[in-house]
């Protein structure tokens, strides 16, 4: 489906990813108008309400993704994998802050959030939870889950930069 949404709806993709706030609250703006409810200014959201888009309202997100695509060069970005290098930057600055620092806060951090996301997962199949409870804890299960995703693109990086890389690839090999 991330693919899908990638090359469907690049800028709007771009900017829910990019970790900056006014830009993925810029993108959940545009799927809002789009299909017509209010959608929440993370990637997962985003990328959710388009998954379960209609055919109308996917023709309305391409219309909102044209008029984006304006918005977002009248801001000074002319393509959208500049919003793609501003994440992949922020990534990179946050690993050099930790090493220069030894910090060891995110790696604690990293791993609490992965003890927490996979016990409360093995729990959650493991034990039915009292039905009282149910809404908190698929909340704090998606919350879990968002930041594990986080943890993952901080320590392995993101398909971007793989992408990226797999489309010089293939310009090489074809002009050979």
């Amino acid at each position: 489906m991330i693919g899908f949404f990638k090359k469907a709806l690049p800028w709007i993709s771009a900017a829910a990813a990019c970790n900056v706030p006014a830009l993925t609250q810029l993108a959940a703006n545009a799927v809002s108008n789009a299909v017509g409810k209010n959608v929440k200014a993370s990637a997962e959201e985003i990328v959710q309400a388009v998954a379960s888009a209609s055919p109308d309202q996917i023709h309305a997100l391409k219309q909102q993704e044209a008029d984006f695509a304006l918005k977002m060069q009248q801001l000074g970005f002319q393509h959208e994998e500049e919003l793609e290098t501003i994440a992949a930057t922020d990534r990179s600055d946050a690993r050099t802050r930790e090493i220069a620092l030894r910090d060891r806060i995110p790696a604690i951090l990293a791993v609490a959030v992965t003890c927490g996301f996979f016990g409360l997962l093995f729990s959650l199949l493991r034990w039915a939870p009292p039905k009282q409870n149910e809404a908190l804890l698929n909340i704090t299960l998606g919350s879990l889950g968002t930041a594990w995703v986080a943890i993952i693109s901080y320590y392995f990086g993101s398909s971007a930069g793989s992408d990226r890389k797999n489309e010089i690839i293939a310009k090489i090999s074809g002009s050979q």
